[in-house]
């Protein structure tokens, strides 16, 4: 199985990927300025022709109390827009309260600067949401 983990921002894409279904890696961090996500969405529509994509898991943003938000109607929003551009790929919604948290505690340990730690916590991120996403089985 080839997976994309997506972390989606209002302003920032986080993308890992894994090309075995077993490790993961950051692939990149997509910035945009694009409410309407339609640039996000071509980066997305690109890597999964290009990688060979068949599943994607999209982080779902959820409140502590695990209901829902305002960014998790995006994410979910966000999902059938990349299902209509790209109908033979599966995606799943993980939740990752906890991902930018144990993205940012793991680059602490590696005693990253806050400028780099600022520049790849969605990408990080990322990672985490598709590492659940394979630890599960889905």
């Amino acid at each position: 199985m080839r997976a994309l983990g997506l972390d989606l921002g209002t302003k920032t894409l986080g993308i890992a990927i894994s090309r075995t279904g077993i490790i993961s890696s950051g692939y990149e961090e997509f910035r945009f300025d694009d409410p309407t996500w339609q640039i996000p969405l071509q980066e997305v529509e690109r890597i999964v022709k290009l990688e060979k994509i068949d599943h994607i898991a999209l982080g779902l943003p959820l409140n502590m109390d695990g209901s829902e938000s305002e960014m998790s109607t995006n994410c979910r929003n966000f999902a059938k827009l990349i299902l209509k551009k790209c109908p033979d790929i599966k995606v799943s919604l993980i939740d990752e309260r906890w991902s930018t948290k144990q993205a940012t505690r793991s680059m602490l340990e590696a005693d990253l600067s806050r400028n780099k730690r600022k520049k790849i916590v969605d990408k990080m991120a990322a990672i985490i949401i598709l590492d659940t996403f394979l630890e599960r089985g889905y």
